[in-house]
């Protein structure tokens, strides 16, 4: 599991950046959060664990948890 923080999350779209403690920045969508989270409110700043799936376009975080 790799940690970091949401950057920008956008409710109204449902996706957002979250960035790494090695400050890769990572895209993801509402459908990357895992269940029990999803009725969650998501912040600027919010602490998230997360994996990291490998696209054409770049990084994504996937298995999105939060964490505190």
């Amino acid at each position: 599991m790799t940690r970091g923080y949401i950057k920008m999350y956008d409710p109204y779209k449902k996706f957002g950046f979250i960035v790494s403690e090695d400050d890769d920045e990572l895209y993801f969508s509402e459908s990357d959060i895992q269940p029990k989270f999803r009725n969650a409110t998501l912040r600027e700043g919010l602490k998230v664990g997360f994996d990291f799936k490998r696209e054409q376009r770049g990084d994504r975080a996937v298995n999105v948890r939060i964490l505190g």
